[in-house]
C-alpha cells in the first residue's frame, strides 16, 4: 500500500464550503471574545507565528492546499523554501529536547500569505477558551501572554473571564472529518503534522485509490 500509488485526497465543494463557515464562525466567536476582553494583537511585541502549532484534520490539510494551489508560481516557491528550513530547523532543535520557536513558512511581511485559508489552531489561539472532552473532562485556556496579562489586571479570577466555547465547533470539524475520510477513516494514520510539514508533504492522498487497485 505504497503512497506513491495513491493520489490526491481533494475537499468534495460542499464540505470545502462547510469548513470554510467552520471557520468564519470561530473568527465571529473569537472576535466576540477579544472585544470583551479588550484584547488586540496590534503593538503586540510577540507574534503567533512562530509558536509550535501542530494540526490533526486530514480535512484542514486538504483545504490548506486548496489555497496553497492557487498561489502565484513565484510566492509559491518562497513558501516551499521556507517549508524545508522550517522542517529541517524544526527536526534539529526538537532533537535536543527543546520546543522549536520558528516563523510559520506561509507569514510573508510579517502577515499570513494564506490568511483566508490557515487552519483551525491559528484562528482560536489567543483568547481564553474552554472545551469538554468526549469523556466529560472540561479543560480551560488561558490564552496567549497579552491575553492572560489583561485578564489578571480586569478580573478578580481567571474564570470570572469571558471564554471562547470551541466544543461545538471542535465536534462539526470531526463530523466532517469523518465524512471527509467515509468508511476507511480508521486506515489512516492519525496525523501530527505542522504547516511547513503539510507543505513539504504535498497534498494529502487517497488511501482509497490504492484500496481500489
Amino acid at each position: 500500500m505504497g503512497t506513491e500509488r495513491m493520489s490526491e485526497l481533494f475537499l468534495p465543494p460542499e464540505l470545502s464550503c462547510e469548513i470554510a463557515e467552520i471557520y468564519e464562525t470561530m473568527a465571529t466567536s473569537y472576535d466576540e471574545v477579544a472585544s470583551q476582553i479588550a484584547l488586540s494583537c496590534e503593538g503586540c511585541p510577540d507574534n503567533c507565528c512562530d509558536s509550535y502549532f501542530q494540526h490533526y484534520t486530514y480535512s484542514e490539510w486538504a483545504y490548506l492546499w486548496e489555497g496553497i494551489r492557487a498561489l502565484e508560481d513565484e510566492q509559491l516557491d518562497r513558501i516551499m523554501e521556507r517549508a524545508r528550513s522550517y522542517v529541517e530547523e524544526s527536526g534539529r532543535i526538537l532533537a535536543q529536547g527543546e520546543r522549536p520557536q520558528l516563523k510559520c513558512p506561509l507569514v510573508e511581511d510579517g502577515l499570513c500569505g494564506l490568511y483566508k485559508h490557515r487552519l483551525m489552531i491559528c484562528r482560536t489561539h489567543g483568547v481564553p477558551a474552554t472545551l469538554t472532552r468526549p469523556d466529560g473532562q472540561h479543560l480551560r485556556f488561558p490564552g496567549c501572554f497579552r491575553c492572560q496579562e489583561i485578564v489578571e489586571d480586569r478580573y478578580a479570577v481567571e474564570t470570572d473571564a469571558p471564554a471562547m466555547e470551541r466544543t461545538i465547533l471542535y465536534r462539526r470539524l470531526a463530523q466532517l472529518e469523518s465524512r471527509f475520510l467515509g468508511s476507511v477513516r480508521h486506515l489512516y494514520p492519525k496525523l501530527k503534522l505542522t504547516i511547513a510539514e503539510m507543505i513539504v508533504n504535498g497534498p494529502p492522498k487517497d488511501i482509497k485509490t490504492c484500496l481500489k487497485k
